[in-house]
């Protein structure tokens, strides 16, 4: 039997693979944790020989030990996120449903070498902060059974508190991606809205719904999230982004004393009073702002027309089955009823008026830390008065995604009691990484650990530019036999390749089935061309095995460099104009994978 550490993180899983241990090893005793976890925490749980099986197929297509970015990483998924095989039911069983495929988000975790072990619990619809609004239980805070675990995504929280996964994926429309990571002790990744794929998650609120990241420490959230991330032309509100900068020395905004509100948890106010502390010894500069527009846009969304975006996501079921709904959800979003198309207009208005109020606010500050949530209430006392106690959740959250901010949470402190507390950093849009590097030295310096290993010692977060400890190393974006699964990632893997991401080249490239036998794709750019892009993968090698790898190229293929769809250019796989003859242009697959997956199904 594996003995794991009490809670699972990248670097560790990584050093007991390099030290031999396998990951059927590894999920074994994932497998034995899970039948020991809350029980409120998991929807689904994936059987033992499926699991295996999935390590079976990780190391026949990638035997070397950490070869992927996320190799046998064990990972759980917010049950409102699709995951082929598993049923979705946004924790409503009558609303359940089965994917036929993965949500973007999920495959393309899955390629990057991580396993999925289950579908996690969350209140009803991915309405409310809290956790306890499903009938399938309430997930407890990992500290103190009686209190909340915080919501929506209740179980994803709590599974990677335990130490059952390394990593989970919730989402977060008003601060689910958060607040429950302040209440067991971890952190919260939420990117910017559009950086990371919607497409296979059940909508709350879709203009603004974002997909996130739980983890043991910022640098293992950011390294999930940078392989979840990237333009998906599916998703209607995905964006191509880049990312922006932030000074190495930060202005970090508190609210103003009277903007304070902490509802008479005296513990959080001091635990928020010491990470201002914090913040100052790291050599931030505090700014006291005025956080009233944040505040009024905070309460647009369940206050505003924005309720009515909820009942429109799911309005066929819940007029054919209302029954069906928890009772305070189903009050909640038919609330949405009563909204008027002149109440959307009105309350866009209003959020583009208190937008322009925050930039006053945005000029003093490079971001903004906040108490995640200014307090913690009981299950029971939740279950008493289910909205009051839960809008105080979100009066720090709610705004950031009006806002398009980057935000992660991370822990700040315990009370006298023994319950945890998480204060988020929130800044403009695309500062995603660059909000790594403070939130990592707050996480340190709080020295806390993470989840229920108080001596948990996290990392500095990696550069996603950076070499990982080889300053030789080279990126090379490949398109087709050379991805992933394919039949010749071998020649990548055997030479020490490592993978970096999936991305997407340019809008002007063509893809073709090149008239060879095996079949092998041709990429060509064509200037003024606009599609859509086609998928590739980076990958990176030492410079010695970069220039071996490419020395074995054949015509008509060769090595160039290739434009991506967020700006930047790396050398990749490009083919020679004579190669198309007798070339069948498959553009419109996106890439090879799709092409090939077509071709077999006899589509």
């Amino acid at each position: 039997m594996t003995d794991l550490p009490i809670i699972l993180d990248f670097a560790g899983l990584r050093a007991l693979y390099a030290a031999g241990t396998t990951p059927a090893e590894v999920m074994a005793a994932v497998a034995d944790r899970m039948e020991s976890a809350d029980p409120a925490a998991f929807i689904a749980k994936r059987p033992r020989t499926d699991i295996l099986a999935d390590v079976a197929a990780l190391l026949a297509r990638a035997p070397r030990p950490n070869s992927l970015p996320l190799w046998g990483v064990p990972f759980a998924v917010k049950d409102n996120i699709d995951a082929a095989g598993l049923s979705t039911t946004a924790a409503c069983p009558d609303y359940a449903y089965e994917p036929t495929a993965d949500a973007t988000v999920v495959k393309r975790l899955r390629e990057a070498g991580a396993i999925l072990i289950g579908k996690t619990n969350l209140d009803q619809f991915a309405t409310g902060l809290n956790g306890s609004r499903s009938p399938y239980g309430a997930p407890r805070c990992v500290f103190d059974a009686s209190y909340v675990s915080g919501g929506s995504s209740s179980g994803s929280a709590v599974v990677v508190a335990a130490g059952v996964a390394a990593f989970a994926l919730g989402t977060d429309t008003a601060g689910s991606g958060r607040v429950p990571a302040a209440f067991n002790n971890i952190v919260g990744i939420k990117p910017s809205p559009g950086r990371v794929s919607t497409t296979g998650v059940v909508p709350a609120c879709r203009s603004i719904d974002v997909v996130t990241v739980f983890a043991a420490s910022v640098s293992d959230g950011m390294a999930a999230r940078r392989v979840a991330e990237g333009f998906d032309p599916a998703d209607a509100y995905a964006r191509r982004f880049a990312d922006e900068a932030l000074p190495q020395t930060l202005r970090i905004g508190v609210p103003s004393e009277e903007e304070r509100e902490f509802y008479g948890n005296a513990a959080y106010r001091a635990l928020y009073d010491a990470a201002i502390e914090r913040a100052k010894a790291l050599g931030a500069t505090i700014v006291t702002f005025d956080y009233r527009p944040f505040r009024e846009a905070a309460a647009l969304l369940y206050e505003g027309p924005w309720v009515a975006e909820r009942l429109a996501a799911i309005e066929p079921f819940l007029n054919e089955r209302p029954d069906s709904l928890d009772p305070t959800v189903r009050r909640i979003i038919e609330g949405g009823r009563a909204m008027t198309a002149a109440d959307a207009f009105r309350g866009a208005y209003r959020l583009e008026e208190l937008r322009r109020e925050a930039e006053g606010e945005w000029a003093k500050v490079d971001a903004l830390m906040l108490p995640t949530s200014p307090d913690i209430q009981t299950v029971a006392a939740m279950r008493a008065d289910p909205v009051a106690l839960n809008a105080r959740f979100g009066r720090f959250t709610n705004f950031a995604n009006f806002f398009g901010c980057a935000a992660i949470a991370v822990p700040a402190g315990f009370t006298e009691a023994g319950l945890p507390f998480g204060v988020q950093l929130v800044a403009p849009r695309d500062t995603d990484e660059a909000l790594g590097a403070f939130a990592a030295a707050l996480h340190e310096a709080a020295g806390c650990g993470a989840g229920l290993d108080r001596g948990f010692a996290p990392p500095a977060p990696i550069d996603a530019t950076a070499s990982q400890g080889e300053d030789d190393r080279l990126q090379i974006a490949v398109v087709g036999a050379h991805l992933t699964g394919m039949v010749l990632n071998h020649e990548l893997t055997e030479r020490g390749a490592s993978f970096v991401r999936a991305a997407r080249t340019a809008e002007d490239y063509r893809l073709y089935a090149l008239d060879t036998s095996p079949p092998k794709p041709g990429l060509v750019r064509e200037p003024g061309f606009g599609g859509a892009g086609i998928a590739v993968e980076i990958w990176s090698l030492r410079a010695a095995a970069f220039g071996d790898f490419v020395a074995a190229i054949p015509a008509p293929l060769g090595i160039g460099k290739l434009a991506l769809d967020d700006g930047s250019s790396l050398p990749g796989f490009i083919c020679e104009p004579a190669g198309l003859a007798g070339a069948s242009e498959i553009t419109a697959f996106g890439g090879w994978k799709n092409y090939l997956t077509s071709r077999n199904s006899g589509a």
